[in-house]
């Protein structure tokens, strides 16, 4: 199966010398990771992800996308959807521009999810979701608050962090697009102004409940369904309330390629 296949045409995008407030608004408005990034001729140079954008607290600002672009691997339609998963991976990229061969026309967009899709776990692929599951998982409670829990999904690239209570039972999860969602995404502030430590919003106000969650003993496959159902970044793998680890999508579609030659 090809790219074109499976891809979505017509991606919004931005261009070198947009504004970065643009940019931001435009990511926020549509709650998307990353975007795709144009020259004035409509030629990919490369994707604008959330990471820096969202870090600009400025209502107004000079500053233009240019400076922020990152290097994305080169995705044509007629490339194998595997072959492009593996160079997915490799970039750390979940979302990345489709281009028309050596002229780099933006043709489309092409997301981790698209993928999850579109295959299935292979003969060799681990059986069950514990074997891929992260364990070392960055935590937090619903009375922490929003701008702690911010900066640590700045900070380390977290989408989204497991909200679990003082017992370690879990509650729900709270992800980037909560906290924009709710307008609390300037880091340090609440409603405009400079957040003092008693006033800052909590996590509980924002996080989504319940946690989706899987025993361990779930199949890949069980995952990926609910990983769809969903719309979710990762599943929670939890036995009697105690929260084990999370399975991104990122750890599903590695799985998936295993045994394929990518």
């Amino acid at each position: 199966m090809t790219v074109e296949r499976i891809m979505s045409k017509d991606p919004l995008y931005v261009k070198e010398n947009d504004l970065m407030t643009h940019a931001r608004q435009l990511m926020r408005d549509h709650f998307l990771r990353g975007v795709p990034v144009v020259n004035e001729s409509l030629k990919v140079s490369g994707m604008l992800t959330d990471k820096d954008i969202l870090k600009i607290r400025a209502t107004k600002s000079n500053v233009t996308v240019g400076g922020y672009v990152q290097e994305v691997p080169l995705i044509t339609p007629e490339m194998e959807i595997l072959k492009a998963a593996r160079l997915m991976l490799d970039a750390s990229q979940h979302r990345v521009p489709v281009v028309s061969g050596i002229d780099r026309q933006l043709v489309g967009i092409l997301s981790d999810v698209d993928i999850l899709a579109a295959i299935k776990p292979t003969k060799r692929s681990p059986l069950y979701i514990e074997e891929i599951m992260m364990t070392n998982v960055v935590t937090c409670y619903p009375d922490d608050s929003i701008p702690k829990v911010w900066h640590h999904m700045l900070e380390h690239d977290y989408t989204g962090i497991p909200v679990v209570s003082h017992s370690n039972e879990t509650v729900g999860m709270v992800t980037r697009r909560d906290i924009i969602k709710a307008g609390y995404a300037r880091v340090g502030e609440v409603d405009g102004r400079s957040a003092k430590a008693g006033d800052a919003p909590k996590v509980e106000k924002v996080m989504s409940t319940p946690m989706y969650t899987l025993p361990p003993e779930a199949s890949l496959q069980e995952a990926i369904d609910k990983i769809l159902q969903y719309d979710i970044g990762r599943i929670a793998v939890a036995s009697n309330k105690k929260l084990l680890g999370i399975v991104s999508r990122y750890e599903l579609l590695s799985a998936c390629l295993i045994g394929t030659g990518f």
